[in-house]
């Protein structure tokens, strides 16, 4: 068996050494099995025939990193011995290639992109003078006294939209102060009258639109507010009970 003849300019450094040996033997980034990669990484390094000490000193000092990030998580420290907890020493080590990561995955992005788009050929936006076309505006004719008028009656339609508008929300808010008032006293001779009623009881016979139901339940809101009576619902979306309040309760 000839070992493998091992390059390693194969890598772009010792980040991508070991981004690969995670991909390649699926190794949670989030938990990394400190003593295996380091044995995974040593064992690379020992496949080499000669190493570049210019280049391979990186992958040296990312090799005694592994080696004391590993002799931390095998051997007790201070903190452990005196009960206190450490924070995990992988913790950096997670972060750095996270970061390379995202690195790699946007590299992979940019040369796609690359790929795509380097044969295309962009044309710069030319003006109409450049490209000789003669633009023939239309002609500007303004009369001061015009537009003078014009300004007095669009404020004047304004005033009348407005003072229209004003009397019809005045109009609806009294309506509708009205229907509430009138609801309560309907709703408080129907309660009166049985004791206690459903509230779905108060529209038994007649067909109801939904202003008609949102005017009652304002109307039973009212009757709750001044005490005159009781509602309870056991759970949300079910009937509402609905019971006159007596004197002594």
């Amino acid at each position: 068996m000839v070992p493998p003849n091992i390059h390693i300019r194969e890598f772009e450094g010792p980040l991508d050494l070991l981004y690969s040996l995670i991909q390649k033997n699926d190794i949670d980034i989030f938990d990394i099995p400190i003593a295996e990669i380091t044995e995974m990484y040593m064992d690379y390094l020992n496949k080499m025939k000669s190493l570049d000490m210019e280049i391979a000193s990186e992958f040296i000092v990312m090799a005694a990193t592994l080696i004391h990030i590993k002799s931390r998580i095998m051997l007790p420290s201070r903190n452990d011995l005196a009960g206190e907890g450490e924070e995990d020493p992988r913790e950096e080590l997670v972060i750095s290639l996270l970061r390379y990561k995202r690195c790699k995955m946007l590299a992979k992005e940019l040369r796609s992109r690359n790929e795509q788009y380097r044969d295309c050929m962009l044309r710069l936006p030319a003006t109409a003078k450049e490209m000789d076309i003669k633009i023939v505006y239309p002609p500007q004719e303004f009369v001061p006294e015009e537009f003078s008028r014009a300004i007095d009656n669009i404020c004047k339609r304004n005033e009348i939209r407005f003072a229209d508008l004003s009397t019809k929300i005045t109009h609806i808010l009294k309506r509708d102060k009205l229907s509430v008032r009138e609801r309560m006293k309907s709703v408080w001779l129907k309660i009166s009258g049985r004791g206690k009623m459903f509230f779905h009881e108060l529209f038994e016979g007649k067909k109801v639109d939904r202003i008609d139901r949102i005017v009652s339940f304002l109307a039973v809101l009212e009757l709750l507010r001044n005490n005159k009576v009781d509602a309870t619902q056991k759970k949300p979306f079910d009937v509402i009970l609905l019971e006159e309040k007596g004197e002594g309760k």
